[in-house]
């Protein structure tokens, strides 16, 4: 039921599930699998799959850290968006991307839970789309040495905290991967 009008469509958006982000990350394994799942149902489905990729000081474009993780091949109809800040939103062309496929709901996955996963969903929340977080498919780093919690209460934390997230018009949801339909 999203605020934005004649998008109809539903989008798996996979964010940032780069080597160099994903290295060393919560159940990467478990993830980046569950994810290839959705991947393939969203094929299946005729749903668009939007990969977003970031760049940064450590993460320059083009290097090995910056490369998607091989096992989640990207086809060539399928647009990436490529950012430089935590919101895949913020200064990239991910919103005419999704008008242009008629979506306003979106299905997210990727890393990291606590950085660009939170800004995305709240991003596509604010901008009117419907959002849900497929909670077994996110994941994030240990940063418990700079004062956050384990990376595991990270992920539980969003996870539960998105399931109560409210506003006129859209929904945001939390579901599994293999509760995800497109």
């Amino acid at each position: 039921m999203t605020t934005l009008p004649d998008r109809p469509n539903s989008a798996l958006l996979v964010i940032d599930v780069q080597n160099g982000v994903v290295t060393g990350a919560v159940d990467r394994d478990g993830v980046v699998s569950r994810i290839g799942t959705l991947v393939d149902q969203a094929r299946e489905a005729g749903t668009p799959v939007v990969w977003v990729q970031h760049s940064s000081d450590e993460l320059p474009r083009g290097s090995s850290q910056w490369e998607y993780v091989p096992e989640l091949p990207q086809l060539n109809t399928e647009p990436v968006v490529h950012k430089r800040y935590g919101d895949s939103f913020e200064d990239t062309d991910l919103e005419s991307v999704l008008a242009g496929a008629g979506v306003g709901r979106l299905v997210v996955a990727g890393a990291q839970s606590d950085a660009c996963i939170r800004s995305t969903i709240h991003g596509a929340f604010v901008r009117g789309y419907d959002v849900t977080l497929v909670s077994d498919a996110h994941t994030t780093e240990d940063l418990t040495q700079w004062g956050a919690p384990a990376p595991e209460l990270v992920i539980s934390h969003t996870n539960l905290y998105w399931q109560f997230q409210g506003g006129p018009g859209r929904t945001a949801d939390v579901a599994t991967a293999a509760e995800v339909r497109f």
